[in-house]
């Protein structure tokens, strides 16, 4: 007994008090050479105080907070930027956790891509008008709210949506490559925003970087000061300590009231299992606590405020949110239809104009999701459900196939949002579906004088006794950047692919800019993997939808012994209706099993058949069982075998395999 009191003493004796492991915490220097060593400490200390829920937002007013975007063309450094400037205030730490830290779905890391616009907030300290003070542990904090985001040309939405939560943005283009197409779209879409852009010149350490080239670039096409643009590498950590005092003295503060009433501006929202929806949300007036009653603008409901925080990195929960700050908000919504994106949110005590909102999503693609197994409608419309919650720029319509069965007609914002899309409900919920050749909106005036707007070409069936009398199809106005030696081969491509000419430039005496008039149709399939076969991978592409355009076009569908595929079915020119069936009908017959009877492919304009192939029986020996004798023995045998052959072709249904959907993706 006495030797175990002893140890016990012993023990009790090492260990230090609370309060001294709590200081120690507080004063944790982050490893981070990038930062100095007061930075580290203040920066350890607030992630520390931030994930323990005991953050006070409210010494943050207004006028502390920067709200700031990054944007730049594809692979132009946008998620290796953010990891830097989340290390430089400690908000991660150097060397933990994956690179591309914001990148959080499976389908980013797989194609090295951003889809989804991810919310970050940060504290920084800095004395406005002098960076040079000898003690920054004496300087203001700010809170800064950095949005990282999709760099593609099919995700422009997420970017409009992520800049209406800030007052500026960080425009990065490549040292190496210059500016790009998604570059000048991206300006476009902060200049009209009216938000102050920062020019952020990344990749210097490169061999082949060129910044002088690019400043003039800069000056040439978007009127920046050159002298405003901060030379950057993201990877080596050179030039970072300008980025975030740029951002501190350049953007403006949130324009908010402290006072008014509350009025919050919904983000973006995503399901979770145990909390429900959760949504992003920008504080525009007033300030936000836990247990508050808020509205919805847009349904009219009211609900509790379970838990509201900030995102530093994750979901860090501080009780409340005040004016001009960006975090989350979780209210109890069950259902993925009641978190709008653009609905405005308010004290339900209160009565408030609603803020603008975003411009809704204009789809340029649809194309028809079906169960691979017929039994699993339910849960492919629970998935579509919950992925649409997070990706609110899909529409979803229920819809019938004679071919397939029951399904959804989806409206995406192109192809490879429409890829992401179906990759993201196999991943993240299982789910196996079949997909239709994606299509544009058309519209067909019938000779009666009624018009209609056709998403699916199955629906021209409905009036087979109207003639049509004019189609018009969708255009886009396309920038096109080029190196000037493949103008030529790109004028020709554009050409076939029926595009009009609208501007010819030199950005400088390497590369061109080119703009082209083009059926929406001509571009949603392969124009861009052609685009960057002609040019060897250094053409850029970027399109802005434009209005319908009068075009002779017809219906081409597809039969199988006779009868029509409606999956199949597709629009096409009338001048590439011929080529388009020939191609559509080899295709099918090199990917459909071959069954007891003959199949005959067909693709036909109404009743005009402009392309067939027929895929012949699997056939029996039925003369194996015969050595010798009587002819006519044998052709009995034939004849029979014939005739059941003709009964077979009658009942017998035809199995299209999954993978002949995808394969015509290419063709039509």
């Amino acid at each position: 007994m006495a030797a175990l009191m002893r140890a016990s003493r012993e023990a009790r004796s090492k260990l230090r008090p609370l309060s001294s492991i709590s200081r120690r915490i507080a004063t944790y220097h982050d490893p981070d050479p990038l930062a100095s060593g007061k930075d580290r400490s203040f920066c350890s200390q607030s992630r520390h105080n931030c994930r323990e829920g005991v953050v006070d937002l409210s010494q943050y007013p207004p006028e502390r907070i920067r709200n700031f975007s990054i944007i730049a063309h594809v692979d132009h450094g946008k998620s290796t930027l953010a990891d830097r400037l989340l290390e430089l205030t400690g908000t991660i730490k150097r060397g933990h956790g994956q690179p591309q830290y914001l990148d959080k779905l499976q389908v980013e890391r797989e194609r090295g891509i951003t889809v989804k616009a991810q919310t970050a907030t940060m504290f920084h300290r800095h004395t406005v008008g002098g960076t040079n003070s000898s003690d920054k542990q004496d300087s203001p904090s700010f809170l800064l709210n950095l949005i990282d985001t999709p760099g593609h040309v099919d995700f422009s939405y997420e970017v409009s949506r992520s800049l209406a939560a800030c007052q500026g943005a960080l425009l990065v283009v490549d040292a190496a490559q210059g500016v790009q197409a998604q570059t000048v779209a991206n300006f476009h879409l902060a200049f009209e925003s009216n938000l102050t852009i920062i020019p952020v010149i990344n990749k210097i350490d490169q061999p082949t970087a060129d910044p002088e080239r690019v400043k003039s670039q800069l000056k040439s096409l978007f009127d920046l000061d050159p002298e405003d643009a901060l030379l950057t590498s993201a990877k080596t950590g050179k030039g970072l300590d300008q980025v975030l005092p740029a951002v501190i003295e350049r953007i403006p503060s949130p324009d908010g009231k402290r006072d008014s009433p509350l009025r919050m501006l919904l983000l973006d929202s995503y399901y979770d299992e145990y909390k429900g929806v959760i949504c992003h949300v920008a504080v525009v007036d007033g300030a936000l606590r836990k247990g508050d009653k808020i509205g919805s603008a847009a349904t009219s409901q009211t609900y509790e405020v379970l838990d509201v925080g900030i995102m530093h990195p994750e979901l860090t929960s501080t009780g409340v949110l005040f004016t001009g700050q960006v975090g989350y908000v979780v209210s109890g919504m069950r259902s993925t239809k009641e978190a709008r994106v653009g609905d405005t949110l308010y004290h339900a005590k209160f009565t408030v104009d609603p803020l603008p909102g975003f411009k809704p999503a204009k789809h340029m693609v649809f194309s028809g999701l079906y169960p691979a197994d017929g039994s699993d409608f339910d849960a492919l419309n629970h998935a579509i459900e919950r992925l649409t919650c997070n990706d609110a720029s899909v529409s979803v319509m229920k819809e019938t196939s004679t071919a397939l069965g029951m399904g959804f007609r989806c409206g995406f914002l192109g192809l490879l949002h429409m890829d992401v899309f179906h990759q993201r409900l196999e991943q993240e919920y299982g789910a196996r579906v079949i997909s239709t050749i994606p299509t544009v909106p058309y519209i067909f005036e019938y000779a009666d004088g009624s018009k209609i707007q056709v998403q699916n070409p199955a629906a021209l069936a409905s009036n087979p006794g109207k003639r049509v009398a004019a189609c018009w199809e969708p255009s886009v106005i396309a920038t096109i950047i080029i190196p000037s030696e493949y103008v030529g081969p790109i004028i020709t491509l554009c050409s076939e692919r029926r595009g009009e000419q609208l501007e010819y430039s030199f950005i400088d005496s390497q590369r061109a800019l080119m703009k082209y008039r083009l059926p929406l149709r001509e571009i949603i399939v392969d124009f861009y993997n052609e685009l960057k076969s002609i040019t060897s991978g250094y053409a850029t592409f970027d399109y802005e939808d434009s209005e319908y355009q009068k075009s002779d076009l017809v219906k081409l569908d597809v039969l199988l012994n006779g009868q029509p595929v409606d999956a199949m079915a597709t629009i096409v020119h009338s001048l590439k209706a011929q080529r388009v069936g020939r191609e559509l009908v080899d295709k099918l017959k090199k990917l459909i099993d071959r069954q007891m009877f003959d199949i005959t492919i067909q693709a036909a304009i109404g009743s005009k058949v402009v392309a067939r192939e027929t895929l012949s029986a699997m056939r029996k020996n039925v003369l194996a069982k015969c050595y010798g004798g009587d002819v006519t023995r044998k052709k009995k045998l034939l004849e029979k075998q014939k005739e059941g052959k003709k009964r077979m072709k009658r009942i017998g249904s035809v199995d299209i395999p999954q993978e002949a959907f995808h394969e015509l993706f290419k063709i039509s």
